[in-house]
């Protein structure tokens, strides 16, 4: 930033807080899309061989909430390990890239923002360097996305907050449409471990078909390490993440009229180092039969029989250059700790 933006900066009035701007993009969960999409979705996961449900519907108001609770139990490093990260390099992650000269606002665009509680690191941070800043949330949870909004232009009174109850196709085309300026598009979490390498690749390449030369994007990620710890990570102690894997059953119960017996299911999490992914199991703990009344099926379940609900991948630097290469990307920084458990990336479109 040139010496006359941070004059202005510096000789700015005070902020009133911004009022939040909300936009639906996707059908409320009581809507008839909605019931029908979802219905069609766990019909055809609990028909199939083996047996399995769209991680995406984890990620209900209740699941979302209990996710939240995830990330403060002891055993998961993931969220406090990315923080201590963005807490020590933030600055040099929303700077240190080329664009105009006359660009005085940028654009942060977040992909499941969630509490949006580590984003603040990168908005404190970029408030420092430009005279404006937009901030631009996309998540499937409309409450997580209002309260988090409200919390952050009362924390930060000259941020410009529009947020998107969407997925993160629709949300970003309609960013892509309407933004200018240098954006930073950020994906922490390591949530793009959820998606197998087909699909990941395939998040990667659309959000590099929205990318112009002067934009960039970070993304956080897990990396592969000791079972013991991924394990644990995905399996605590105070059984918040088996709280978490069950809810899924509770909400097809509430929304489809399902009957499932929550007693009558168990949470499992392993590794397996040869697909590099935690998953995530709920096991049927007896013989039973569970009614879809929506979609007119009976589901038998064996005693023992699984239904495969998440995938988390674990990625090493090869898998990640292999991703962002097919994706058109190049890495041009990187953050990690001192045991090299999480990586931050900051990616560049390739210039071929």
């Amino acid at each position: 930033m040139s010496s006359d933006f941070r004059s202005s900066l510096a000789a700015s009035p005070t902020y009133h807080a911004r009022r939040p701007t909300i936009i639906r993009l996707i059908e409320p969960e009581d809507s008839e899309e909605h019931v029908a999409t979802f219905s069609r979705a766990v019909s055809e996961g609990l028909c199939s061989e083996p047996k399995t449900l769209p991680w995406t519907y984890l990620y209900d108001e209740e699941g979302s909430r209990l996710f939240e609770d995830i990330c403060k139990v002891p055993e998961y490093y993931l969220t406090r390990t990315e923080d201590a990260i963005l807490r020590r390099e933030a600055e040099s992650m929303v700077g240190g890239w080329e664009f105009g000269p006359d660009e005085q606002e940028l654009t942060i665009v977040e992909l499941g923002s969630g509490s949006a509680i580590k984003t603040q690191r990168l908005i404190e941070a970029a408030l420092g360097r430009f005279c404006r800043l937009h901030y631009v949330p996309i998540d499937v949870s409309p409450t997580a996305l209002e309260e988090s909004a409200r919390r952050l232009t009362r924390r930060f009174p000259a941020l410009r907050v529009t947020g998107y109850v969407a997925d993160y196709w629709r949300g970003l085309e309609r960013i892509t449409a309407k933004a200018s300026g240098p954006r930073l598009i950020v994906f922490l979490g390591s949530s793009l471990g959820n998606y197998d390498p087909g699909p990941a690749g395939e998040l990667l390449a659309m959000i590099a078909g929205t990318m112009r030369p002067t934009d960039r994007f970070l993304l956080g990620t897990d990396l592969a390490k000791d079972r013991a710890v991924l394990e644990a990570a995905y399996d605590d102690r105070q059984g918040v993440t088996a709280a978490f894997n069950l809810n899924l059953l509770r909400r097809i119960n509430r929304e489809l009229g399902a009957n499932f017996q929550e007693g009558a299911f168990t949470h499992r999490a392993t590794y397996h180092p040869e697909r590099g992914r935690v998953e995530m199991h709920l096991v049927s703990s007896r013989r039973q039969t569970v009614d879809l009344p929506v979609s007119g099926l009976s589901v038998p379940f064996a005693k023992g029989e699984t239904i495969h609900t998440e995938s988390s991948h674990k990625y090493t630097l090869e898998t990640l250059a292999h991703l962002a290469s097919t994706a058109g990307l190049v890495e041009e920084a990187a953050w990690t700790d001192r045991r090299g458990w999480f990586r931050l990336g900051r990616w560049a479109l390739r210039q071929d």
